[in-house]
């Protein structure tokens, strides 16, 4: 996601702002500013410390487990649910997936937030560690839309060591095998970070 004043943030969390310190419009022999986000502003990797008080901080993670093979899962723009059954089509060893889903078309038609994202389920959570999944992404800022403020799915994928990468935008990527390249900011410590996350052809 690119940053700037008008990047969704998940209700409650920090809004992005970039002012201007130093400027070679005001004399300066250069130009300098100062940013404000959240930890989990736009394309972000949510590491164990995220929610679990002896996890793992964003600068401890294993980069192996961050790049490499990954598959993308295009799932219909009517799905709002990810469960088992959604994800029976990931191919075998996937080690990274990313889901794709309507979200990443809303986002590219300028909507802001919006509640009724799509997300993984419990069963989701439970199916990807049974298929050894050790990183997922998706196209929206949570992983999973628990209004009890329980977060079942990022406790079951994180107490299970596996991170989790959220606020894709992959409206312009076809469903298949990629190279991943996703590398957090090294915030010691960090509950989460954001990163710049790309996607490579395998050819």
């Amino acid at each position: 996601m690119p940053l700037d004043r008008r990047t969704p943030v998940f209700p409650g969390d920090p809004s992005f702002r970039s002012s201007r310190v130093l400027s070679l419009e005001g004399g300066s022999p250069y130009n300098l500013s100062e940013l404000r986000l959240g930890s989990h502003t736009g394309t972000h990797v949510d590491p164990p410390l995220h929610f679990l008080p002896r996890g793992a901080g964003v600068d401890r993670l294993d980069l192996l487990t961050l790049n490499g093979p990954c598959s993308v899962l295009q799932l219909p723009g009517s799905t709002l649910e990810i469960g088992a059954e959604e994800l029976a089509r990931i191919p075998s060893g996937t080690e990274r997936l990313l889901l794709r889903t309507g979200n990443s078309e809303r986002w590219a038609a300028g909507e802001s937030f919006f509640p009724d994202f799509a997300a993984l389920t419990q069963g989701g959570a439970d199916a990807l560690l049974a298929r050894g999944v050790r990183f997922v992404g998706i196209d929206a800022l949570s992983v999973e839309r628990e209004s009890a403020e329980r977060f079942p799915v990022h406790r079951t994928l994180l107490g299970a060591g596996v991170p989790i990468l959220e606020g894709l935008r992959l409206e312009s990527t076809p469903e298949g095998e990629y190279e991943l390249r996703c590398l957090p900011l090294r915030i010691v410590d960090g509950d989460g970070a954001p990163c710049r996350a790309v996607l490579l052809s395998p050819d």
